[in-house]
């Protein structure tokens, strides 16, 4: 398991850099994930959609995909791609310390 100093803290990794242990996700390790994912700022819109992430994959055990983002989460897909250009799930879900979706490849 990779590990990673990470705003300032040790961090388990898996092999495609999300993390190992939820546990250890803070807001500040969300924000320099962000920059990594070329998203140099989370705007309230940002934490709204990783709240419903974090939210639902406690009540669920599995992240959400687009579908139940925008169904259930009242989240526009557009709005999910301006937010989170180029995998917006996948994205999404590392910055809020989850692990990978399943749909996602």
């Amino acid at each position: 398991m990779p590990e990673k100093t990470i705003a300032g803290q040790i961090v388990e990794l898996d092999e495609e850099g999300y993390l190992k242990n939820p546990v250890q996700w803070t807001k500040e390790i969300a924000v320099e994930i962000a920059k990594e994912e070329g998203i140099p700022e989370l705007t309230p819109a940002h934490w709204r959609v990783i709240e419903f992430l974090q939210k639902d994959f406690r009540e669920r055990g599995e992240v959400p995909g687009m579908r139940r983002l925008h169904k259930v989460g009242g989240i526009p897909t557009k709005e999910l791609f301006d937010l989170f250009p180029g995998g917006p799930i996948k994205k999404a879900a590392r910055i809020g310390g989850l692990p990978k979706p399943a749909s996602c490849v």
